[in-house]
């Protein structure tokens, strides 16, 4: 998208369509409009090329925008859609399809800016995750360990011990509450009232006699009854999505 939205607007009536064909080709972050007066037209010429979004008109005879929308859903990769009506009723429809953004005619050029700043936050990539280094000293020594690389953190009092993938263990001066506080969001859980564990270093989930454990790498790892239901639940969400 460096060279801007490649946008596609369907809307059966030509004025409608000709004015927010104009405001969107002046917005700088827009880099092409292509126009179509019907959602079989559309379909045909997505057969021929890409495009980044899509502004549509719900009401048009045939196929409406509603059902374009969920033919568009099916794709592969299904471009956002902006549905641009006269007509609030459609809004909860439009919104079960995913729809980013819901514009109201008359098209006011600010309304619009806002509906292509949501599609292109909608097809922004996540933030990546910052290569976080922690400082633990031994011996006088400061080492730097990747946090990607600590598989479990133990509390040892108000310290925490923190173990790695290479079978390494450094003590630093930190709670345990204080790291699940920090780290919950690089993927540290809580699986007992002394243990935070990586999900990423999780390989299986142990269950014998009522006590459940997880598997990181060679070591086995107690879950208490009161982390047990949330560790799990934590674990087929970040499954379904992918990581």
């Amino acid at each position: 998208m460096s060279a801007g939205l490649r946008v596609l607007v369907v809307d059966d009536e030509r004025p409608a369509l000709d004015e927010l064909t104009y405001l969107l080709d002046a917005d700088p972050r827009v880099g092409e409009v292509v126009a179509c007066q019907s959602a079989t037209d559309s379909l045909r010429l997505l057969r021929e090329r890409e495009v980044d979004c899509v502004f549509l008109d719900i009401q048009m005879p045939g196929l409406s925008g509603l059902e374009l929308a969920e033919v568009l859903g099916r794709f592969k990769q299904p471009p956002p859609v902006v549905f641009v009506t006269a007509h609030e009723k459609h809004a909860v429809d439009a919104f079960d399809l995913h729809a980013v953004d819901y514009v109201l005619k008359p098209v006011r050029p600010e309304r619009l800016a806002e509906a292509v700043r949501r599609v292109l936050a909608a097809g922004a990539p996540p933030p990546a995750a910052p290569d976080t280094q922690v400082a633990v000293e031994r011996g006088g020594v400061t080492r730097f360990v990747d946090r990607g690389d600590i598989t479990h953190v133990e509390a040892q009092g108000d310290y925490a011990r923190l173990h790695t993938s290479a079978g390494e263990a450094y003590l630093v001066r930190v709670p345990l509450t204080t790291l699940e506080e920090q780290w919950a969001e690089a993927g540290f859980h809580r699986i007992h009232r002394s243990l935070l564990v990586a999900l990423a270093h999780v390989t299986e989930v142990r269950t014998e006699s009522g006590r459940t454990s997880v598997m990181v790498g060679d070591t086995e790892l107690p879950v208490s009854r009161r982390h047990t239901r949330a560790l799990r639940d934590v674990l087929v969400r970040r499954a379904r999505a992918g990581g």
